[in-house]
């Protein structure tokens, strides 16, 4: 059994900051969320363990800030597993990285046919681990000792597993390209929230009329509300397909509402007020939303691109196909080899001339690493240039034969 300290008062945190910081080499950090049960992402649990330090897991409920903690840990590497997922709600307490190494993403750049910690952990190092309280409510308190021992093991592997592949990556020819995924972790900036957040209730592509996508749209800012003022996760309250399903049936009454089966939910009845109103004020705005989203850039599904777009359609399907090539050959899955995004805007609309270097500008100014771009720009350039050479494809210069 993994031995660790709970640390919930000034000074435990002190001593576990100083034990810390006289640890040796890097640091194995997690964070306990309590995803789908609140509605603000934060962290009711941080990991810790070092060698020659020990385990501590930080209780930032009763410590608030942990920005001490950070300070003591600036020197060294920190080591996540899926750190995208960590990163912002540690930052929210003070702790800031100065370097990480990401175990979820090596094993993607790895080509390990499972990503999972637990899965990770068996494969490289022989452990078995539990994840019985993975999907838990880490707001709880107090929190039950299984779960503080489930979080503890979870750090406690993280410099072994650290280790072994960073081996991996010295033999695979590797380490340059982990070096930059995991900077670009690190450093990647915060998504900028969506124009109109609530096209993205689950379902919402079922919806038709804007009158619909009105009370759609109302319905999921009276949830959000709700949500943000309960901190509760919204879609305990209402589930999205309560919401879609009223969007659809558009109820003429608070009684019709209150009879839809399909409107459930833990709020759907005891705050039917609230989303009676909601639904009044999709039913009379003039502030009707459009079909599809505003201002995304978004390209038509490449399904459409043969019909709309032949030239494109052609460019995308000989690159994918070489893209995908290549990342067989290099022994990791298509979207770390380069993102599929940025692909399909390159094929949308070319550099011109068409050249390895326009690509590679161009890959640059998508936000692709170098060593992507030494991988891919010559052979995008390439396939590009081969598809509209094809005689079947539309566009291609006609045969000499």
């Amino acid at each position: 059994m993994t031995e660790w300290m709970l640390v919930d008062d000034p000074d435990g945190y002190r001593a576990a900051v100083a034990a810390l910081a006289a640890g040796e080499g890097p640091v194995g950090v997690d964070a306990e969320r309590a995803s789908g049960f609140r509605y603000f992402p934060r962290a009711y649990l941080v990991q810790m363990y070092r060698r020659g330090s020990g385990t501590f897991l930080f209780d930032p409920v009763p410590l608030g800030s942990l920005a001490e903690l950070g300070a003591a840990l600036a020197d060294t590497e920190w080591i996540f597993h899926a750190a995208s997922q960590d990163l912002a709600c540690v930052r929210e307490l003070g702790l800031e990285p100065p370097r990480l190494f990401d175990t979820e993403l090596g094993a993607r750049l790895l080509g390990l046919p499972r990503v999972g910690l637990a899965a990770v952990a068996e494969e490289l190092l022989g452990v078995s681990l539990a994840k019985e309280h993975s999907a838990a409510d880490w707001s709880t308190r107090p929190l039950p000792e299984p779960w503080l021992e489930y979080a503890a093991q979870d750090v406690d592997l993280l410099p072994d597993l650290r280790d072994a592949m960073a081996r991996l990556f010295a033999e695979a020819g590797k380490e340059r390209i982990a070096a930059e995924e995991f900077a670009e972790v690190l450093h990647r900036p915060e998504k900028s929230a969506a124009e109109e957040p609530w096209r993205r209730l689950s379902g919402i592509h079922g919806v038709r009329g804007a009158r619909n996508l009105a009370v759609a749209r109302e319905l999921w800012q009276a949830r959000d509300e709700l949500a943000r003022e309960l901190d509760r996760s919204p879609g305990r309250l209402i589930p999205d397909a309560a919401i879609v399903a009223v969007a659809k049936a558009m109820p003429g009454s608070r009684g019709a509402l209150s009879a839809l089966k399909e409107f459930t939910g833990r709020a759907s009845r005891s705050e039917l007020s609230r989303w009676w109103e909601a639904v009044e004020r999709g039913r009379t705005t003039d502030a009707l939303p459009s079909p599809s989203p505003r201002g995304t850039g978004a390209l038509p599904p490449p399904r459409a691109w043969a019909e709309r777009n032949p030239d494109a359609a052609a460019r995308l399907r000989v690159a994918r196909e070489r893209i995908a090539a290549l990342a067989e050959e290099s022994s990791m899955p298509v979207e770390n080899l380069l993102t599929p995004e940025i692909l399909r805007r390159l094929a949308w609309e070319p550099p011109q001339p068409v050249t390895a270097e326009a690509v590679d500008a161009a890959l640059a100014e998508a936000g692709a690493r170098p060593w992507q771009r030494e991988a891919a720009a010559a052979l995008i350039a390439q396939a590009f240039v081969d598809a509209l050479q094809a005689p079947d494809t539309p566009g291609a210069e006609p045969s000499s034969e």
